[in-house]
């Protein structure tokens, strides 16, 4: 199925609005009033030369230090090449302080993978004279080096270096990365889940990417190899679950007892491939050792 790109960075945005400002804006953070945060509804706008419809991605009303007016900042990823986005952009600016009449501070997440110099203005000049000259924040994700922020207690800068510059060889390091981060800022379990999930869609490590990954955590300090390993097999579990679930749909067509059966064959065999010890899966499925080797001989 497609990825609802603009759904991810929403939830994303909206749990971690704070941190995702803090990251990539500081002297913008230093001036808002997070006290005063709150996310209004969504809007929708038809382009009727296009003929398209458009929803405002994420819209958060808050207030600057120090002052009684409120200000709305508008945050838009775009997940796909638009030359004319900028327009767009402004054309959203103009519509929100049509509704609203409030200061609008709209900021654009670049989270495509062409590395490419995005504008971020849209201008009306004559010969004469200039009419607009309009200028948005802007995110480019691709060009930020994902080395760079690993070493932030930010759920924001670890999960988004699932979509910053790295290459096919660093995806194993990537995802360690990741991992750790995640063990060291020690959130809650939804959080967790969410950045989780979040990453995964964008980095995928095969079956051989994932024994790799478990080689080196396992070259780890004894106290974070212990977190980090316990962080993975916690997914595992969650992955487990899904499959008893998926199995169990599958049994109510074809018999469920066979339904279940092929369902954790199939879990079974995927653990192992992801370097598993037949100890560790019988540990999570809660199988005795005997019936893992039996499911892993039947290939």
């Amino acid at each position: 199925m497609p990825i609802d790109h603009d759904r991810l960075f929403k939830e994303l945005i909206q749990t971690f609005f704070e941190e995702f400002i803090v990251l990539f804006f500081p002297t913008m953070h230093e001036h808002i009033d997070f006290r005063h945060v709150s996310f209004l509804s969504e809007e929708l706008f038809t382009d009727v030369t296009a003929g398209e419809k458009y929803r405002v991605d994420l819209l958060v009303e808050t207030k600057l230090k120090g002052e009684d007016s409120l200000i709305i900042v508008h945050i838009e990823n775009q997940s796909y090449v638009q030359p004319s986005f900028p327009e767009r952009m402004f054309i959203y600016f103009s519509r929100l302080f049509e509704k609203y009449r409030k200061h609008i501070v709209p900021i654009a997440v670049f989270s495509y993978d062409p590395i490419r110099d995005e504008r971020s203005t849209f201008m009306i000049h004559f010969p004469f004279g200039k009419v607009l000259d309009f200028h948005f924040f802007t995110v480019e994700l691709r060009k930020q080096n994902w080395r760079n922020y690993i070493r932030q207690d930010n759920p924001i800068a670890a999960v988004l270096l699932s979509k910053m510059g790295y290459t096919e060889s660093e995806r194993v390091e990537l995802k360690k990365q990741f991992l750790r981060m995640l063990v060291r800022m020690e959130l809650d379990e939804a959080k967790q889940r969410l950045l989780f999930g979040f990453f995964e869609t964008y980095v995928k490590l095969s079956d051989e990417e994932e024994r790799r990954l478990r080689s080196e955590v396992n070259e780890m300090e004894t106290k974070e190899k212990e977190q980090v390993m316990e962080l993975i097999i916690s997914y595992e579990q969650k992955a487990l679950e899904k499959g008893r679930e998926e199995g169990i749909e599958q049994g109510i067509k074809q018999g469920i007892e066979q339904g279940i059966k092929q369902g954790m064959k199939h879990l079974v065999q995927t653990m192992a491939k992801k370097g598993m010890s037949v100890e560790d899966i019988a540990n999570i499925t809660d199988l005795a050792e005997d019936e893992v080797r039996e499911l892993l001989e039947k290939e």
